[in-house]
């Protein structure tokens, strides 16, 4: 009897997932995919180039720093993908209508959630936690050479300081996105509305 009941439940399931999914036709778009792909490229390559180019001509100071600013950036970002995920729409077309800057633009990136937090997660998020591990692992030979120590075990010890405090940033900030979704989306929409003609 139990097992009946829970497959029953899954039957339920399955026919609201396909449901969803008749709703969602675009839910598999290839040419966003093509499209996030490349331009994924193109960012990795970007952030690459320069820190491979800029880290090992700098001192340290400004080396680490600019690890940690990889760091920060790939948070916001994730917490900003976030916010878009978890936002309500209803305040922004309230203020939309009243025609508050940024408010169009919030309606429009909430439409395209999945796109916006794809962009904002996997490709500014992930891309950042890669050039920051790769940018580090310049920094911690340097570091080895001025201290005159293993290189082995300074990279050992950056790369485990890179890594805790991108995934703790990240889960600090992930409770904060979802309890603040909307003023954070409408502040980041506020300043893209700075750089974008859309309102």
């Amino acid at each position: 009897m139990k097992q009946k009941k829970i497959e029953s439940e899954f039957t339920n399931l399955k026919k609201q997932t396909l449901r969803k999914e008749k709703k969602n036709k675009n839910l598999t778009n290839i040419n966003w995919v093509i499209k996030i792909t490349l331009l994924a490229f193109l960012i990795s390559f970007g952030f690459s180039f320069a820190s491979e180019t800029i880290i090992p001509n700098v001192n340290i100071i400004v080396g680490i720093l600019l690890v940690i600013l990889f760091v920060i950036i790939g948070i916001i970002f994730d917490m900003i993908g976030m916010s878009v995920a978890s936002a309500d729409p209803v305040p922004f077309h309230s203020m939309g209508a009243r025609k508050i800057k940024g408010a169009k633009l919030a309606i429009k990136f909430k439409k395209n959630s999945d796109k916006v937090s794809s962009f904002c997660n996997d490709v500014i998020g992930d891309i950042c936690g890669i050039v920051s591990g790769s940018a580090g692992a310049i920094v911690s030979v340097n570091l080895a050479i001025k201290l005159n120590v293993n290189a082995f075990f300074v990279t050992l010890i950056v790369m485990a300081i890179i890594s805790a405090l991108t995934i703790g940033g990240k889960a600090l900030f992930k409770s904060y996105a979802i309890n603040k979704s909307n003023i954070i989306l409408y502040n980041f929409c506020r300043i893209v509305c700075l750089f974008y003609k859309g309102k």
